[in-house]
């Protein structure tokens, strides 16, 4: 593995502990993909089957073996359960490489400020060491809570890389990108 990967394996907050998935995982996974609340404004990413779970964990795993990081397991401190999944995934924009923020959570974390605190992190992780990746987060205009999440971790709209998502139409926010 490269220095990338073990210096990203964990990230402490004051309030969370995010962590490389790992099969052990596969069920939280499951619980909140399949939740229709969650992947509301992202119906494709909605899980069916417990088998579904397993072949995200797949890929997740190969994120993290092929790049050094990627999606990782948000929990409290003082809680085992998983509240939820925050990371960054490699994909292409308007012809440039960049990173994509992603974050969900399990509604029982919603209004919290988990999914801000561990944007926050994976940001902050993200500038120190994949700065020649640009960060962008999309996001579907009427998905006001992601919005927020997105602006606290620093991130700005950048209206003019607006266009077709995989679920509908999508507003990008940007940290570092050139207009």
């Amino acid at each position: 593995m490269s220095d990338r990967s073990l210096a990203g394996e964990e990230l402490l907050t004051a309030r969370l502990s995010l962590r490389r998935p790992t099969e052990a995982d596969i069920e939280a996974i499951f619980a909140i993909h399949s939740d229709p609340a969650t992947c509301l404004h992202n119906p494709s990413d909605a899980l069916a089957r417990p088998e579904e779970a397993e072949e995200l964990y797949q890929r997740w795993n190969n994120q993290w073996q092929s790049s050094g990081y990627g999606y990782w397991v948000v929990r409290r401190h003082d809680s085992p359960p998983p509240l939820g999944f925050c990371g960054v995934k490699p994909m292409e924009l308007n012809g440039m490489n960049v990173l994509n923020l992603f974050y969900r959570f399990a509604t029982s974390a919603w209004g919290q400020g988990f999914a801000s605190e561990a944007a926050i992190a994976v940001t902050g992780w993200v500038s120190r060491h994949v700065p020649d990746l640009q960060l962008i987060a999309r996001i579907r205009p009427a998905n006001a809570a992601s919005q927020r999440v997105a602006v606290r971790a620093g991130l700005m709209r950048a209206e003019h890389l607006d266009g077709p998502g995989y679920d509908g139409f999508d507003w990008i926010y940007t940290a570092k990108l050139p207009s």
